[in-house]
């Protein structure tokens, strides 16, 4: 099999190669659809690394914690064992403490889910919003380019 390494499609959007297990799949032999939301999970925690931000680091020096707040998933096609996947995510909006980000999961140019999640920046040790620190806006900023 050939090895699966991470793509820079066009735009400001990133995708995280992922390949899909046995563990992953259910009864009938698909991917059980939470597993979308852990590949979708896996893919954001990519992007904020290839941007220099390890998420252990930034609640170590800043104090906050990247949170889910809600997510709207649609399911189109299912995946299966074996599958080599592409997991995208592209910022979409930044708020004082929140950032959206558009996601699918695609086998090569079929989309098998689309996702819009709202992520909310807490206080590590309360879990309340707080600003997202200027370095990682910065970053989000210039990611977003032309489309704040």
């Amino acid at each position: 099999m050939p090895m699966m390494s991470v793509a820079r499609p066009a735009g400001n959007e990133f995708a995280w190669p992922v390949r899909v297990y046995f563990e992953d799949t259910d009864a009938g032999g698909v991917v059980y659809y939470a597993n979308y939301l852990k590949f979708m999970e896996r893919a954001r925690t990519e992007w904020l690394r290839e941007h220099g931000f390890e998420q252990d680091h930034l609640r170590e020096t800043s104090g906050v914690l990247f949170v889910v707040r809600s997510v709207n998933l649609e399911l189109r096609r299912p995946a299966r064992f074996n599958d080599a996947l592409s997991v995208t995510c592209k910022p979409t909006a930044l708020g004082r403490a929140s950032l959206d980000m558009a996601q699918t999961v695609s086998r090569g140019a079929t989309e098998l889910a689309v996702a819009n999640v709202r992520l909310a920046c807490v206080d590590a040790e309360r879990f309340v919003p707080v600003a997202i620190p200027p370095s990682v806006r910065a970053v989000i900023e210039s990611d977003l380019g032309d489309e704040l």
